[in-house]
């Protein structure tokens, strides 16, 4: 049980851990390359995946995390699919469990490793801790508000991009973006920028978080895709900031598009690009 909440104590975050281990080793993993066609399905489009095991993993974590800490909630993916009031959750009293079970379902169906699950505990809009796991790169990442971020046990830091060199983002799809956001992410098409769509939004926070990456360019603010990441690279040394100059907030109503990156001169930079 969570008995330290707010302030989650190291053996809090072990249970957490190994509730996320556990349910991606009973559902995701042994049907990683073993889907069968009736087993995937779109929710919103061709590029809007779910599949039996987001669904299952969440129903895992849902039953396991709410255990661990009696009378808090939890706002997972495919639990707002079914009701989008559910959502609501995050603006409530409750302490709140963010779920992502598969984050990166594409890559998932097409037996690319690039997936992971996202958990992050908030409270009142505050993130506390969050879990990043991706079982098939054997990665576990955790970040603690104010005790910083970790993967596979070892600390890590974003650092900065070296001096002169060329600035790597990931982005939104395009086939994710209004008109408006559209033109703003065209800023990122520029002289000593590298540009790419993005995959696992998981991954790519943790890329930035480990060094690997210099920012991303999200136009979208689903809570479950975002919160995980964005704590791990705060609590790395990164930072993040809207279109409207403002921190992120994981209850919306964000201008985006949005950036995290490395450093808080990175995240500047990147605004500036996407703001012209």
């Amino acid at each position: 049980m969570i008995d330290e909440f707010p302030n989650v104590g190291p053996g809090s975050l072990a249970e957490v851990e190994e509730a996320v281990r556990k349910a991606a080793a009973a559902e995701i993993t042994p049907r990683f390359r073993q889907l069968a066609a009736h087993e995937i399905d779109q929710k919103s489009g061709p590029h809007d995946l779910v599949t039996i095991a987001d669904q299952r993993a969440e129903e895992h974590l849902v039953a396991s995390l709410t255990a661990l800490l009696p009378g808090s909630v939890v706002v997972g993916e495919e639990a707002v699919h079914a009701d989008p009031s559910v959502y609501e959750a995050l603006h409530g009293d409750a302490p709140v469990w963010i779920v992502d079970p598969v984050d990166g379902t594409r890559q998932f169906v097409h037996g690319d490793p690039g997936f992971c699950t996202l958990v992050a505990l908030a409270h009142h809009g505050e993130l506390l801790a969050s879990w990043t796991y991706a079982p098939e790169l054997d990665e576990m990442a955790v970040a603690v508000r104010g005790g910083g971020a970790r993967l596979n046990g070892e600390p890590i830091t974003s650092g900065s991009p070296a001096p002169g060199a060329d600035l790597r983002i990931a982005h939104s799809h395009p086939d994710y973006t209004t008109p408006d956001q559209k033109h703003a992410l065209l800023g990122l098409d520029a002289p000593g920028v590298q540009a790419r769509p993005c995959g696992s939004a998981g991954l790519e926070y943790l890329a930035v978080a480990r060094g690997a990456l210099d920012a991303t360019a999200f136009s979208w603010e689903l809570a479950w895709d975002h919160a995980a990441g964005i704590l791990l690279v705060t609590e790395a040394g990164g930072a993040h900031t809207t279109l409207a100059g403002e921190p992120f907030r994981i209850t919306g109503g964000n201008a985006l598009p949005f950036t995290a990156a490395r450093d808080a001169a990175t995240a500047a930079r990147v605004h500036g690009l996407l703001s012209r």
